[in-house]
């Protein structure tokens, strides 16, 4: 049975979504506020969370970060702030997924299915092309058995990329697999984050794994020395 965190501090969302997925046959746990539900997503095994971003003592962009530091479970932010800008800022810090109050519970079902599917079908614990190992179960890539420090969403990249080895992919498809389908920012951002990668894995390395394909996209392929 699923364990889901709810942290919201409006204690009717709190108790309806509690009796929601109850019903749907999830155990939940509630905290009202941000630093309560930190210490509780960091000492027990939750395999989702849902996070308000307006909260008291320990605002909800800080607890997504601070989770996102040590744990890979899936956060979906639940917030009335339904600025684009703060949108970005949310996924930036590590959430997955993030809707807007007032919001449709049959909608949060199904995304919560969706993200708990993602977690169930990482499929191996870690993916390796050539000396590049990507590890989901820390959250951590290394080339050579050398650490690489890399963001939630370069990390994200990375694991695309590996996944779709020698797959020549568009920017499009990027974009819909990585940052969603209804992402509204600039569609460079993906030339943006694949420059990040090359600088902290090709070029430190010394080796070519990111391949542009002109007036298409990017393909990785085993690394070959430069």
């Amino acid at each position: 049975m699923p364990k889901i965190l709810i942290v919201e501090d409006e204690t009717k969302i709190s108790r309806f979504l509690e009796l929601e997925l109850e019903h749907e046959g999830y155990q939940v746990e509630l905290a009202y506020d941000g630093r309560t539900g930190y210490e509780k997503a960091m000492s027990k095994g939750f395999d989702l969370i849902i996070l308000d971003l307006m909260l008291p003592q320990l605002n909800g962009i800080e607890v997504c970060r601070r989770i996102r530091k040590e744990s890979a479970v899936p956060i979906i932010v639940l917030t009335a702030k339904d600025d684009i800008s703060d949108k970005v800022v949310g996924l930036d810090v590590g959430a997955d997924d993030y809707m807007t109050k007032p919001f449709a519970i049959e909608e949060l079902l199904a995304r919560i299915r969706v993200a708990l599917r993602k977690k169930t079908d990482s499929k191996s614990d870690c993916i390796q092309v050539g000396k590049l190992r990507l590890s989901l179960d820390n959250y951590t890539v290394s080339y050579n058995d050398q650490e690489i420090s890399v963001s939630k969403k370069e990390f994200e990249l990375l694991e695309y990329l590996m996944r779709n080895k020698n797959v020549v992919l568009t920017r499009e498809k990027i974009l819909e697999n990585v940052w969603g389908y209804d992402f509204l920012g600039d569609t460079n951002i993906t030339d943006v984050y694949i420059k990040y990668l090359r600088n902290k894995i090709d070029q430190k390395f010394g080796v070519l794994l990111i391949h542009t394909i002109r007036g298409v996209g990017y393909t990785l392929k085993d690394g070959q020395e430069k």
